[in-house]
């Protein structure tokens, strides 16, 4: 993997250089990708140029930011029943990357007390949710489906990759200051980039591929901790009945950043007998989840 310094002096006057010439760059990204590509848990081809650490941080600031901002719930049940099914998701997870090996000593999880239909993740192991989250996630499982699926962004270096994206193929996003500072439009699009979105006054959908890649890996990890992954076709639909249907004018806020409809649910379903053997041999090894409700 390789640090900033790599995509400066020559090669960012060649990135330049193809700008007038070919709008979407793609000879100055094969350049790059020729030394920084790594590959994404589905297999994916993906330009990581940031050390891992450093994408941590960010997040961790990011993180920081939206707590001094924005409310956090005093509600300890609606605390204790996210947290129960944060963790139990994190429990399942690879125990280096559970024990903090994306730049923190552990993951912590906070319950916005705002009624934003919402959630995310962010690489420093910061999670967090909305409250309004809990009434169209009818359960435990549901709640699961939609952390789950935004710890997949995370685990598959998403943010990192839409970052280095960025700054291949733009030369005024300074990154390095970025994060310091007061908020300015650099920063709340390097926030956007790492998955804060909406919150902090830019909206940065991830790609269609990122999004159902996410699905898919946030599938199998919700079914590894123990929890029912057939919950997550209930969760969309739930998802596309609050935005009043496909079409509807006011989508939730989570929804209105990602893909949704009857092809990603069908992509779910096509999954399900991949990973219900994944539930069975979870729950056989103990690992039944039993976080009650947000009261």
């Amino acid at each position: 993997m390789l640090s900033l310094p790599f995509a400066t002096a020559g090669l960012t006057a060649r990135i330049t250089a193809h700008k007038a010439k070919v709008p979407r760059l793609a000879p100055a990204v094969l350049i790059l990708c020729a030394a920084a590509c790594a590959t994404s848990p589905l297999g994916r081809d993906q330009l990581i140029l940031f050390p891992d650490d450093q994408i941590a941080q960010m997040g961790v600031t990011a993180y920081q930011e939206l707590k001094d901002s924005t409310p956090v719930t005093t509600n300890r049940e609606v605390n204790g029943y996210v947290k129960c099914v944060a963790d139990e998701l994190i429990r399942a997870l690879d125990p280096a990357v559970s024990e903090g090996d994306e730049g923190t000593d552990q993951w912590e999880v906070s319950v916005f007390a705002d009624d934003q239909v919402n959630a995310f993740a962010l690489p420093g192991g910061k999670i967090g949710v909305y409250q309004g989250l809990l009434s169209v996630a009818e359960n435990q499982d549901q709640l699961a489906t939609v952390v789950a699926h935004e710890i997949a962004h995370v685990l598959s270096r998403h943010s990192n990759e839409r970052i280095s994206t960025q700054y291949a193929t733009s030369t005024g996003l300074e990154l390095a200051s970025a994060v310091a500072g007061q908020a300015t439009p650099v920063k709340q699009t390097l926030f956007g980039l790492l998955g804060v979105g909406a919150q902090v006054g830019i909206l940065l959908p991830f790609s269609r591929s990122q999004e159902s890649e996410a699905d898919l890996v946030g599938l199998e990890l919700m079914a590894k901790a123990g929890f029912d992954p057939r919950q997550s076709v209930n969760l969309w639909r739930n998802m596309i009945a609050e935005g009043g249907g496909e079409g509807g004018d006011t989508p939730p806020e989570f929804l209105s950043t990602h893909p949704s409809g009857e092809s990603r649910i069908r992509a779910l379903e096509e999954t399900m007998p991949k990973v219900l053997p994944l539930v069975e041999q979870a729950r056989a090894g103990g690992r039944q989840p039993d976080c009650g409700e947000a009261g």
